[in-house]
């Protein structure tokens, strides 16, 4: 064969087979870039999964790696907004944070993406291999992402320097607080403890083996804000086993709610369990709540940090503040009082956490986050929280997981706290002050100096 012949024989090879990729693919969509709200929420998504998936997690210590993820998550963009405020000199210990070159540009969300991924992994430490995987290919993901669109190398590698520069920041701030690393001493064995009359004490029908109470010294540690830490001791309802006496009839109304419990209330309770063995822990479901609020809103980039960082340390310093009023007052649950004071036969349709009771861990970090939320997105706000949906049915207590729609923040807030009611582990009074106190701290953090005067 003549050499032009082969030569023409190639190229109508060549050209069929570039004909063959043109028509099957040039229908194809293209790869959809992630917006600015997008990269916020696949973020807040892993750190739930992660939370959710990560061994030995408790409430007190998910709600301390929300509050530094979302600041961290803040504080890496926020330089980039001459209208908002680092928290940087208005936090407790917090003095100074890195500052990015002047006049120099950046990338703010790869700065975002580089820093949520340091915080993330560390914070987390303990999480698994295939985790910490699943955070590497988030990270690498987004930054393909938004490198191509810039295709500015120098821009990009200064972008991520400085984002990872804030996180290992904040990190090394989070070191000194007295929780890191908490997961390590979830029980300490060889405390003595209170045995007064009216204290805690670990119940059979217990969600933990442990009949050692859960992190005693976490309220010790140092709170996000000063004046969190400032916050009086609510007052406590005197101990008393006298029929119709106030701490009495607190366990009586327990008791009768019990008995009354309707398939809706069940499935109320059931819902906010929020057991750290299988989901995202409390903290975790306001973390979530936000989530959605961001997906249904869509607000600036610099709003998305800014809102994931006020709930993240409101809950934070919600759940310190509790376990701090928990171990003062050190109180005894339903399953202690009403057996043995009202029906020695009772007992609680939900199980007991292994902790004391006053005041509601529960109410106190939903109404926390609840407070910001509404003042970030209003009220009315009508959502509907899945954040169970799929889950298999509760065969022991005989309930489905069924999705709760609101018309507000403040009202899931409020069946929070009222699911504690009715699973049978808190008074309404423990709830009350939850509501009450967690307000404050919304309030507190609320009033930081987050945007500048104009």
């Amino acid at each position: 064969m003549k050499t032009s012949e082969t030569f023409q024989i190639v190229a109508k090879q060549l050209t069929l087979i570039i004909f063959i990729l043109l028509y099957c693919t040039c229908g194809l969509p293209e790869k959809n870039v992630l917006s600015e709200q997008e990269v916020t929420l696949e973020w807040a998504k892993l750190t739930l999964y992660i939370t959710k998936n990560t061994p030995a997690n408790s409430p007190p210590y998910a709600s301390r790696a929300f509050g530094y993820i979302g600041l961290t998550m803040y504080e890496s963009i926020v330089k980039g907004y001459p209208d908002h405020n680092s928290m940087a000199g208005q936090l407790n210990g917090l003095d100074e944070l890195p500052l990015p070159e002047s006049n120099k540009h950046y990338n703010w969300i790869l700065s975002l993406n580089a820093a949520h991924a340091f915080i993330l992994k560390n914070i987390y430490n303990q999480t698994s291999d295939e985790n910490k995987t699943k955070i590497d290919s988030l990270e690498k993901e987004i930054y393909l992402n938004y490198h191509q669109k810039s295709k500015d190398k120098e821009v990009s590698n200064r972008s991520v320097d400085y984002g990872k520069a804030v996180a290992r920041a904040i990190f090394e701030w989070s070191k000194t607080d007295g929780g890191h690393r908490g997961y390590l001493k979830n029980f300490t064995k060889d405390e003595i403890l209170p045995t007064r009359p009216g204290s805690w004490k670990p119940a059979l029908y217990s969600q933990s083996i442990s009949h050692h109470p859960l992190l005693s010294k976490w309220g010790q540690n140092r709170k996000f804000l000063t004046i969190n830490g400032e916050l009086p001791l609510p007052e406590m309802i005197p101990y008393d086993t006298v029929k119709g006496s106030p701490y009495y009839e607190e366990f009586m109304k327990v008791y009768h709610k019990e008995r009354s419990l309707t398939q809706k209330e069940k499935e109320t309770a059931i819902w906010w369990g929020d057991d750290p063995d299988v989901t995202f822990t409390p903290p975790g479901h306001s973390y979530y709540i936000t989530t959605l609020a961001i997906e249904q809103s869509r607000p600036s980039l610099i709003s998305c940090a800014e809102i994931y960082a006020k709930v993240g340390m409101a809950v934070a310093d919600a759940v310190n503040n509790c376990w701090n009023w928990k171990f003062h007052y050190f109180t005894e649950r339903p399953n202690s009082y009403i057996p043995q004071f009202i029906d020695k036969e009772w007992v609680s349709f939900w199980p007991d956490p292994p902790f004391p009771a006053f005041p509601s861990a529960h109410s106190i970090q939903a109404a926390a986050a609840s407070t910001l939320l509404e003042d970030m997105f209003g009220n009315p706000f009508y959502f509907t929280d899945n954040a169970h949906l799929g889950r298999e049915r509760d065969e022991v207590r005989n309930v489905d997981f069924v999705p709760r729609s609101f018309n507000s923040f403040w009202e899931a807030a409020e069946e929070t706290a009222n699911s504690r009611l009715y699973g049978g582990i808190h008074t309404p009074y423990d709830n009350k002050t939850g509501l009450e106190e967690g307000l404050k701290i919304g309030e507190n953090v609320k009033a930081l100096n987050w945007k500048s005067k104009q």
